[in-house]
Order: C-alpha cells, then structure tokens, then sequence
C-alpha cells in the first residue's frame, strides 16, 4: 500500500501503515444522521471531545447537510453554526480539524478560527473562490467525487465506466487544485459513497478502493451509515432499517474494514471508538 506524509503549519499526519480515523460532528438540523443532535453549543463541544477521546485523528465540522434531497443554507448561516465551535475545539483539542464546506467564505473563517482542513465536497466546483482560498490557506483539501448535487444526486445516477469516470473526475480536480496553487502533496481524494450512486456503485467502490491508487494521493472514503448499508439490511427485515440501528453500525464497521483492506487510508465515520478496533484489524490483516 502506498504511504503518504501529511505536513503542514505544525501537524503531521501519516498514511499507510495505519488508518486514520476522521470523527464526524454535525451542527446542522438535518444531516441524514444525526440531525439536530449537536446544534447546542455545549452539546457540540461535548461530542467534538468525546470524539476525540475516543481516538479521532481528525475531526470534521460540517454546517451544511448534505443528504440526499437536501437544500443549502447561506454562508451566513453555515459560518454561525459552525464558528464558535471550531474556535472553541481548536483551543482545546490537539488533533486537526477538518471544515465540511463548499464555501470560500466559511472555509476561510475556520481556517481563521483554527481549523487545519478543507473538506469540500463539490472538489472546488461550487464557489469559484474557493480554490484560491484553499491556495492561501496552505491546509490539506479534500476533493470529493459527486455526480450533480446533493438535490438532484440520487435521481437516477448512472455511469457508462464507474472507475474510468470517477478516476478521471479526481485527477481532473486535482490538476486544477494544483494548478491553483494547493500544493499536491496537500491532496487528498474520496470517491464520494452516497453521493450519486446506486447501491451497486458504493459496493464496488468499498470493494475496489485500489483502483484509486494512480491518483497518488491519499484515499479518503465515507461509508457511515449511509443508505446503501440500510437498504441491504432493509432486505431481511420488515422494521425500518434507521441510521441509529446497532445493526446500521455493524453494516459500517464491514464497509470499513473492506475499505481498509482495499486501499483506503483515511475513513470518516460517525462511531470514532468502534472505528478504530476495525481498522486495527484490517490494518493488522492488511501488513501480513
């Protein structure tokens, strides 16, 4: 498996002999999880520590849901809920944290309020801004595959080559993001599950993490949760099969361990504690 270094502004990441754990941490009303958990300040600040007591390498602070169907909020609003938290975690924690964003504008003001990564989902796309932003701030940016946007992403996605047009969608942006003056050995790549793909696709992605590896770059991948795992469980069972189901996070736990075992190096999940006794194993099961 390809190893990687991440250095920057006073944090070191590395990559390869052991997976990193990206903790999620939502302060938005409808994030397809955990929506409205973690609106409260103190309850965001108490779940960002307890994230990280349980072993986060990174922490990711997202404002914005981007579920499927979802609509956006305004920078405005995005930069409310997520600021005060940031500044507060920032001084308290000693791991990055990670900005969800497509905004510029919100980008910047974490960065400014102490947040050490750029995650966007759009891979720059959205906000024209956004790339020069993420130049100045000298922070690693994670470029995302997405086909559409989270509105219109699941109505009926469809690829005539899913690795061909996938790959060639992340080496596009990470071309550009270079071009714009982020240094390439701040890059990171994520194939987006969930975002415009069938079950079928997100299967075949966990499966086939490796395909990836030609990017050079770190592989990123975010599997928690998320609907294809719930609707392979739906299968057996007449119940609702609802993110919160014990049976949900032992669905991710798999999806994770495969993508470990296939070249991922980075998993974002919600569950931080189980995360990391999967990726011991996976990563034990991989060096052998």
């Amino acid at each position: 498996m390809q190893s990687y270094t991440l250095e920057w502004q006073g944090h070191c990441i590395a990559l390869g002999e052991r997976t990193c754990v990206m903790g999620i941490l939502n302060t938005t009303p409808d994030s397809f999880s955990d929506g409205g958990r973690f609106l409260n300040h103190e309850d965001a600040l108490a779940q960002g520590e307890e994230l990280v007591a349980a072993g986060a390498d990174i922490l990711d602070i997202g404002g914005e849901s981007t579920r499927p169907f979802s609509e956006g909020v305004s920078a405005e609003e995005e930069i409310r809920r997520v600021l005060p938290v940031i500044e507060t975690l920032a001084a308290r924690i000693p791991i990055p944290i990670s900005i969800d964003t497509t905004k510029a504008a919100v980008a910047k003001r974490a960065v400014d309020a102490g947040a050490a990564i750029i995650n966007d989902i759009s891979a720059l796309r959205q906000d024209p801004a956004m790339a020069s932003v993420a130049a100045a701030c000298g922070v690693p940016v994670v470029l995302m595959h997405m086909l559409g946007t989270p509105r219109i992403m699941q109505v009926d996605p469809a690829y005539n080559d899913l690795f061909g047009e996938i790959g060639n969608f992340l080496a596009t942006a990470i071309k550009k993001a270079v071009e714009s003056g982020i240094d390439r050995n701040l890059l990171i790549a994520d194939p987006g599950i969930g975002f415009g793909k069938t079950v079928e696709h997100n299967l075949l992605l966990v499966k086939h993490m490796d395909v990836f590896k030609t990017l050079n770059v770190p592989l990123l991948i975010g599997p928690s949760r998320k609907a294809f795992i719930r609707t392979i469980l739906q299968e057996d069972t007449d119940r609702e099969v609802t993110p919160d189901l014990p049976e949900v996070a032992v669905g991710t736990q798999t999806a994770v361990a495969a993508a470990v075992l296939s070249g991922a190096h980075i998993v974002r999940v919600h569950d931080v504690a189980a995360t990391r006794a999967t990726v011991a194993l996976a990563d034990a099961l991989r060096r052998v």
